[in-house]
């Protein structure tokens, strides 16, 4: 082998690597984003369930305003931060919405009539299906971060990342269910 056919093969051998990891790290990408779509749709679902649990607990606990309002203002701020698209302010709105939620039905369950409804049942259960569904998505999306991340910063792919403008992504942090149950008291 002459000099000119290494240098021909040591330069094929570092374009197809390039390629390689360029291509890698798109799919990284693309699975990330695929991944928070996945999280987006599943918190779309939830804010449709809250305004339908709200109303139907309104039917039986009327005097109750405070805690209605606060789980609308959470709602409304949750979807505003949403367009935001920032992982870390999401999960902090939705951290909020969570605890409103948890005083909506602590105070559902001071009546009686209410947790016998079929309605109400179903809202809840549909709810906690979602919340499960979010919880989901959101490990698949912090897996996915996770790896894209490991990708960037690792060398020499990091030395690709940072030439095409790859950047580290946010992981989607939501506070886990406290042990204890919100406590309303009349």
């Amino acid at each position: 082998m002459n000099i000119s056919t290494i240098i021909f093969l040591v330069l094929g051998i570092i374009i197809f690597w390039l390629i390689l990891t360029y291509n890698r790290l798109v799919t990284l990408r693309n699975r990330t984003k695929e991944a928070w779509a996945d999280i987006d749709v599943q918190l779309k679902r939830r804010y449709d369930l809250i305004p339908n649990l709200v109303e139907t607990v309104k039917g039986y606990a009327s005097h109750e305003r405070t805690v209605f309002e606060n789980v609308t203002k959470a709602r409304t701020a949750a979807m505003a931060t949403e367009q935001v698209g920032d992982p870390k302010k999401i999960g902090e709105a939705e951290n909020f919405l969570s605890s409103t939620l948890k005083t909506l039905f602590a105070v559902a369950e001071n009546y009686p009539n209410l947790q016998a409804s079929t309605n109400f049942l179903e809202l809840q259960r549909d709810l906690r299906d979602t919340e499960d569904k979010i919880q989901a998505a959101r490990r698949f999306y912090n897996g996915n971060v996770r790896d894209l991340n490991i990708m960037i910063e690792s060398f020499p792919a990091n030395i690709i990342a940072s030439s095409f403008g790859f950047k580290k992504t946010e992981f989607f942090e939501i506070e886990e269910a406290v042990k204890e149950p919100v406590k309303v008291q009349f």
